[in-house]
């Protein structure tokens, strides 16, 4: 029987406690996304974001590996962000700290998932 290896992580933050001017900052935002996709050695395809009336920013990295998302709530201070890559060169867990420090939320909470199992 072979080893168990998967195709790609995906980490799934819940950030709650947010800045939040950070978290209504469409440009902020897009330049959080484009350091994230660096520091995590990702390739960055293409970022397209949206403000929304009265508040809250939508915004996605598209990637070579996958992509990075978010969509604020600055009423609420929250954040939903969904770090997906895959292949070997790439470490998600290394975006977090640009998004924590861009953010700053009061609690971070992550979930891991392995996504496309094998064996081989």
């Amino acid at each position: 029987m072979g080893l168990l290896k998967h195709l790609g992580k995906h980490l799934i933050l819940e950030l709650w406690g947010c800045d939040s001017k950070a978290l209504d900052d469409q440009k902020g935002i897009e330049k959080m996304l484009i350091d994230a996709v660096k520091a995590c050695g990702a390739t960055l395809i293409c970022v397209k974001t949206h403000k929304f009336s009265p508040q809250g920013v939508t915004g996605v990295a598209v990637l070579a590996e996958s992509h990075i998302s978010i969509h604020t709530w600055p009423e609420l201070g929250y954040a939903a962000i969904d770090v997906f890559t895959c292949g070997e060169h790439v470490n998600p867990e290394d975006a977090l700290p640009t998004i924590k420090s861009f953010l700053k939320p009061s609690n971070f909470e992550v979930i891991d998932i392995k996504r496309g199992n094998i064996v081989d």
